[in-house]
């Protein structure tokens, strides 16, 4: 396991006990992984029984999602664990319906669309479970822990890069993502960035939804539409992959991307310094691995005792621009991403 991809589950270790409430910014300091044994025992000595709802590995970043919440699961055998996937929210709603009727101690929840996910996490809180809502947020405040990462920062490095490269001129295409939390963040921030070069044109704004299929269908259409190119914002791998077969089928040879979440075939194409990718930005799908950690030590603390102060409520993971130069810290063969 490299150092990058065990790195959440070892600042959760740090920050369970060293954080007050509020919102804490994690940054890139090295640890070790929890201990296995009885660290999924409650304080009263009942087993810990916890659920975790995901999407479905349909590309490249749930599927890390799954393998790392398998991997973190494999941690704490004590605990009993419930692990369901779900490719969209409807399937994810009746999931966690179904296990608000098994009595958990707590969930973790990794929403398939905010809004829709909102009102089925809110009745399982209701009902007392301990929930620690992961990467896209709830539209009420819910969640017990909420761990993200940082996507304004994402927006906002993602653009400064972008108009340095173009030398603050040029006309760039924006594809988003899902509707939740992490696209308004990311959008959000890119575009207030972008307010401060005015010779920068975003010609249009479309969702490709985190999928590679539906990015190459989206971004066919948009360079029909769009004969002046230079760059587009494809804010996520999956989605780079897409945008460039679109660019190759269409013989757009002279236009670059910026994707996003460092997917290692991504990352050595930034090292191998090719034009279409001269950066990328990081978002492991291994904080899924953070959030089931930071659930098992908050119940086995007991979250009803005074320990429970020391629980973070807000956590927030950096993101790095990764650029030729740095692109070979963040390359691992290995990598199920």
């Amino acid at each position: 396991m490299k150092l990058r991809q065990i790195l959440p589950i070892a600042l959760a270790s740090l920050l369970v006990f060293g954080c007050g409430s509020g919102s804490t910014t994690a940054g890139t300091t090295a640890g070790t992984a929890p201990a296995t044994g009885t660290e999924g025992t409650a304080s009263t000595g009942k087993k810990l029984r916890i659920g975790v709802s995901i999407p479905a590995a349909d590309h490249g970043w749930t599927a890390g999602v799954n393998w790392w919440a398998e991997k973190a699961k494999a941690l704490y055998p004590d605990v009993e664990w419930t692990i369901v996937t779900a490719p969209g929210p409807d399937k994810q709603i009746k999931d966690l319906e179904t296990l608000a009727t098994q009595n958990l101690d707590g969930m973790v929840i990794l929403a398939t669309e905010s809004a829709a996910i909102t009102p089925a996490a809110k009745a399982l809180k209701e009902k007392g479970t301990f929930i620690v809502n992961v990467d896209r947020g709830f539209l009420e405040p819910i969640a017990d822990i909420f761990l993200e990462g940082d996507n304004k920062a994402f927006g906002r490095k993602s653009a400064l890069f972008m108009a340095e490269k173009l030398g603050g001129k040029g006309n760039i295409l924006v594809l988003e993502g899902i509707p939740c939390t992490v696209n308004t963040d990311r959008v959000n921030a890119f575009r207030e960035a972008m307010k401060a070069y005015p010779g920068i044109t975003i010609l249009d704004s479309q969702s490709g939804m985190w999928n590679r299929e539906k990015a190459l269908n989206v971004t066919q259409g948009l360079l029909l539409k769009h004969k002046n190119v230079d760059a587009i914002w494809s804010s996520d791998d999956d989605m780079a992959l897409g945008v460039e077969q679109a660019l190759k089928e269409a013989g757009r040879t002279n236009v670059w991307q910026l994707g996003g979440a460092g997917m290692k075939d991504i990352v050595k194409r930034v090292m191998d310094k090719d034009p279409m990718y001269p950066a990328d930005v990081t978002y492991p799908p291994s904080m899924i691995a953070m959030g089931m950690h930071l659930a098992v030590s908050a119940l086995r603390d007991g979250k009803q005792t005074e320990k429970a102060q020391f629980t973070p409520k807000h956590l927030l993971l950096d993101v790095e621009l990764i650029t030729p130069e740095n692109a070979k810290d963040y390359f691992f063969a290995d990598s199920i991403y």
